[in-house]
């Protein structure tokens, strides 16, 4: 399991018990306090117990270096050892050298900061994945001039019958002008080929010919909880408009044509580089519209098969069907369990869709949905289902109103002690201090994502600055001892850039350069760094393996290209890293390490935007 290639049999976990998962929380939590007031001592923190004349030869020392541990034993170290995919200790560079032997690995860090590899805890790396070559990013872009430049540049690389598509990403709030392109000034710059335009989940922008295309008319009706804007005329503009619901968008998208399986074997492995220069090295994936089980799974797996996988994924099964969730979940529960896999890829349960009946659509643009009465009995069918097979589930809750119901049915199922299997509530942007104490007896845990940095202007406008404030409560979170993970919903409803989540927790920022935080309710670097590495492994039931830099941890660290302790806060987004390791397998490498990067395939498809110039990797 410890490998970064593939282990020869598959072991499914055991699920814990609620006695086990309860007992295990409260001891991990005691032990952590307990483990504060240790003293750093000035031997090496070596988790060999031999005798120090049986000590293990480290295969790599990294040493010259600013390492933050985030292990409290030894917060900071300047040097550490790997042995095979694991920590071998940690300490000064005179103790890291006595590890060394004769064909130990030596890499200067330059007095560089090393951080424990950044792990996304809700994040939709599976889908992208599939797409990720052939999509235009507009992460970083200023002005809607400036986007339309990307989008004219784009299309003239982009041979028929093929799209240009912008698939969310990004808010209209990061360009100085404030506003979208105009369906007006979309038509001039692309007359003659199909443009799809995403703004997270609030809207898309058809051009001309992509309206021509899809065979929108004035008859095309527009699903519940959705509006397709007409002219004086009667004929679609093109833009097309959750109201809250997103069904219209993801299905919109859904029929755009798609890259060929070898092209997503491709697109996926670009996608995890992507991530790795960024220091991702691994991700909770929470499923995802369209993404069906196991079909749109096998690229992952292949990739896995072959060792080619750069990030730890753990993955959850979300519901294609509405009006059909339970049977939906039977079907799949008798392909996959819990647990199935290894430490690179692992199944971890349901969701973040248990219902459809449950989703409460995050468009702050519109008013708060109202959930159906029916809702209730269909989530609790789903989750009797789940707790038969002892499966985690998490479970995607944006409002306070909507949580307090989530909440009553899962007691009305499980009991005022909660499930005896792991479960997560995720975003929990407007949760009340009565309903994260809930959380909290319940055994759940909290996914939170940087949605704010994307919506906070729109989130402000719609309910005051006094509700932004604390939207979400992370600070709350913790003081009642609910285990939280930081991530980013990516890639649609925002950005995939894990620096940008760390940028809004720690200023309080959005991407447009708006406070709505006000200090009280913002985190500090190291605490923030903590929800994206530990607070995230804790999610996935791996904290006794990764987000920290301990002994005996895998060897996931990212070396930073700028210091994240010191550099001004402004540019925490432009954060990258210069050497990525999983398993102690140099996974990227940039900068004084270019020539550790390990080598991939051309880019496909050859009007990919990596090759158009329209973005970079």
């Amino acid at each position: 399991m410890g490998s970064t290639t593939p282990s020869a049999t598959h072991t499914p976990r055991a699920t814990p018990t609620t006695h086990t998962r309860h007992t295990t929380r409260r001891q991990t939590l005691a032990a952590l306090a307990a483990a504060a007031t240790v003293p750093v001592l000035p031997t090496v923190a070596a988790a060999s117990t031999h005798d120090r004349a049986e000590r293990p030869v480290a295969d790599t020392v990294l040493h010259n270096g600013r390492v933050t541990t985030l292990d409290p034993r030894r917060p900071e170290a300047t040097a550490l050892a790997v042995r095979g995919n694991r920590i071998l200790a940690t300490g000064t560079d005179a103790q890291m050298r006595r590890l060394a032997g004769d064909h130990t690995k030596l890499i200067d860090l330059r007095r560089r900061r090393v951080v424990p590899g950044l792990n996304d805890s809700h994040t939709h790396l599976i889908r992208q994945g599939l797409s990720y070559t052939h999509e235009l990013s507009l992460a970083g872009v200023r002005s809607a001039a400036e986007a339309l430049r990307l989008i004219r540049h784009q299309a003239e690389h982009t041979p028929p019958p093929q799209w240009v598509r912008v698939v969310g990403g990004f808010t209209r709030h990061q360009f100085t002008d404030g506003r979208l392109p105009t369906l007006a000034e979309l038509n001039a710059a692309v007359p003659d080929k199909p443009v799809f335009l995403l703004h997270l989940y609030d809207r898309a922008l058809l051009n001309r010919t992509a309206l021509h295309l899809l065979g929108f008319t004035k008859s095309t009706p527009a699903p519940p909880g959705s509006e397709i804007e007409h002219d004086a005329a009667g004929n679609p503009t093109g833009l097309l408009i959750a109201k809250p619901s997103a069904t219209l968008l993801y299905g919109t998208l859904a029929r755009l044509p798609g890259l060929s399986p070898e092209d997503q074997h491709v697109s996926t492995r670009y996608y995890l580089r992507h991530l790795n220069a960024r220091g991702v090295t691994g991700v909770m994936d929470a499923g995802g519209g369209h993404q069906t089980f196991p079909d749109d799974y096998d690229v992952v797996r292949r990739l896995h098969r072959a060792g080619q996988l750069t990030a730890r994924i753990g993955y959850h099964v979300f519901t294609q069907r509405p009006g059909d969730e339970l049977a939906d979940f039977r079907r799949m529960a008798e392909l996959v369990s819990p647990g199935e896999g290894d430490a690179m890829l692992r199944m971890l349960g349901a969701g973040e869709m248990l219902t459809y009946s449950a989703a409460d659509f995050e468009n702050f643009e519109e008013p708060r949905p109202e959930l159906p009465g029916a809702m209730a009995a269909q989530l609790r069918s789903v989750l009797g289902f789940l707790g038969e097979r002892h499966w985690p589930f998490r479970l995607h809750a944006t409002y306070e109103e909507s949580i307090t119901r989530f909440l009553d049915v899962i007691e009305e199922v499980h009991g005022p002690d909660g499930p005896d299997v792991p479960f997560i509530l995720d975003h929990a942007e407007t949760i009340s201090a009565r309903s994260i104490d809930r959380v909290a007896r319940l055994g759940g845990r909290i996914a939170v994502q940087h949605r704010m940095a994307f919506q906070g202007e729109t989130f402000l406008r719609r309910y005051g600055a006094a509700a932004a404030a604390h939207t979400p409560p992370v600070r709350r979170m913790l003081r009642a001892g609910v285990p939280v993970g930081l991530g980013t919903d990516a890639t649609r409803v925002a950005s995939d850039n894990v620096w940008t989540a760390l940028y809004w927790l720690v200023t309080g920022r959005t991407v447009g350069g708006h406070v709505i935080h006000p200090p009280e309710s913002r985190l500090d670097r190291i605490a923030a760094l903590r929800l994206l590495t530990q607070g995230s492994a804790t999610l996935a039931d791996e904290e006794q393996d990764r987000g920290t830099l301990s002994p005996g941890r895998y060897a996931d660290l990212a070396v930073l290209r700028e210091d994240y302790l010191s550099v001004p806060a402004h540019r925490i987004p432009e954060m990258a890293s210069v050497l990525t390791m999983v398993g102690g397998r140099v996974v990227h490498g940039a900068a004084e390490h270019a020539a550790l990067n390990p080598p991939l395939p051309p880019v496909r498809p050859s009007y990919s935007p990596l090759l158009t110039g329209a973005n970079a990797l």
